[in-house]
Formats: C-alpha cells, sequence, structure tokens
C-alpha cells in the first residue's frame, strides 16, 4: 500500500488516545488525523476528515462504540473500524463484529500487531487478534447462536445486566464500565422496569436463566498482554 493510511482514534481516556497518537506518529504512511472522546464528537469529525481506519473503543461517558460502529458501517463504509478495547468477552466480539467492525484487538497488543491490523483492515482485510482469532472459532464451531436475550434492553444495561448476574455491586460495575455510580443506578432502574421485575435479586435471576453471568474464560493472546 502506498497512500497514506489516514486513522481516527476514538477513545475517552486521554492516556490512550496520547499513547496511541505517539505510536502512530512513529509508523511510516500511517497517519492520525483526528482523536474524539465520545461518540457524537467522533461520528462529526469522521464525517469531515473521511479517514481511512476508525480505531474505536466500546465504553463511553457519551454513546455506546457499539453503537458508533453501527452507524459508520451503514453512512460511512469506506472507513474500516478496528476495535481496540479491554473487553476479552464473548458477547463484546460477537456485537461488534456483527455491528460491522473490520478487526478486533485488545488493549495492550504489541506495537507491531497494531500496526499490521490498521494497514490489513484499510486493505479491506478483516482482522481478530491471535487469541481473539482462536476464541472466534470456537464460537462459529459451537453453531449459530440463539436469539439475544433480552433484546428491549439496550447494550448498556445489557452489560451491566451481565456483570449484575456475576454478582457485582453497583460499584464495581461503575468501575469496571467507566460509569458514574449514579449512571449504574439509572441503568438498572431500567432494567428493573423493562424486565418486569421487582427486585435486583430477580433481575439476577431471570439473567442467570437466560444464561448470563458465567465469567467468560480469559484469553491468552500473544499479541494482548495485559488486557487491563
Amino acid at each position: 500500500m502506498t497512500a497514506t493510511v489516514r486513522v481516527v482514534i476514538v477513545d475517552d481516556h486521554p492516556v490512550f488516545r496520547l499513547g496511541m497518537s505517539s505510536l502512530l506518529s512513529t509508523l511510516d504512511g500511517i497517519e492520525c488525523v483526528g482523536e474524539a472522546a465520545e461518540v457524537p464528537a467522533a461520528l462529526d469529525l469522521i464525517a469531515t476528515v473521511r479517514p481511512d481506519v476508525v480505531l474505536m473503543d466500546l465504553h463511553f461517558g457519551q454513546g455506546s462504540g457499539i453503537d458508533a460502529t453501527r452507524v459508520l458501517s451503514r453512512d460511512h463504509p469506506e472507513a474500516a473500524v478496528l476495535v481496540v478495547t479491554m473487553l476479552d468477552d464473548d458477547a463484546s466480539l460477537v456485537a461488534a463484529m456483527r455491528a460491522g467492525a473490520r478487526g478486533y484487538l485488545l488493549k495492550g497488543a504489541h506495537p507491531a500487531d497494531v500496526e499490521r491490523s490498521i494497514r490489513a483492515v484499510a486493505s479491506g482485510d478483516l482482522v481478530l487478534g491471535s487469541a481473539v482469532a482462536a476464541r472466534a472459532g470456537l464460537l462459529f464451531r459451537a453453531g449459530p447462536a440463539g436469539p439475544t436475550p433480552f433484546p428491549q434492553l439496550t447494550v448498556r444495561e445489557r452489560e451491566v445486566l451481565e456483570l449484575l448476574a456475576r454478582g457485582h455491586p453497583n460499584p464495581a460495575i461503575a468501575q469496571q464500565l467507566g460509569l458514574s455510580p449514579k449512571t449504574v443506578r439509572n441503568n438498572v432502574s431500567a432494567l428493573l422496569v423493562k424486565l418486569q421485575v421487582n427486585s435486583r435479586a430477580e433481575a439476577i435471576a431471570a439473567a442467570r436463566d437466560e444464561g448470563l453471568g458465567t465469567p467468560p474464560s480469559r484469553w491468552t493472546n500473544s499479541s494482548s498482554r495485559d488486557p487491563d
């Protein structure tokens, strides 16, 4: 590839954006053309600068990386979304790929893997980190997935419910998802209404009946040394 690959970084952690931007500045033929910390700003930026690749986290204070990926796949299919996240669970991987992401890496991936992945998705390839690819193979071999449980929930509410079902209290959920305690409380209240249950315990029971709450096995990924 001779043309410069133009990249936008979408992540609400300034330290990560700084580190990734610094890495990209050292790579020949790859240029960071913008950064955004939340989904609305990211969509406006991408519509303006028209990047080749978008490095997309999945969690933000405002908006969802899954939803943003879905919008980009529909409105800007020329911008390849490469998810770079700390989330190593099956649900996040499947949701991202279904939304139209062309790659999935864990944060902590080796710089060489990041570079290869950027160039690959810019060329139209589908890229998964090595252990992510192995994990995806297991998912495909398991056969087609059944209906998504609780389709009435938003992506965020389903994430909160998953962590509730694993037994996490609200402060731990807030820390893991990068949310404020108030936002977690609001999500819990909303999902109780949507599930038509009267208590947190009833929501947990309903979630576990649908198979949520089983901690995912960790991926051992040579291209992801530490998924945070």
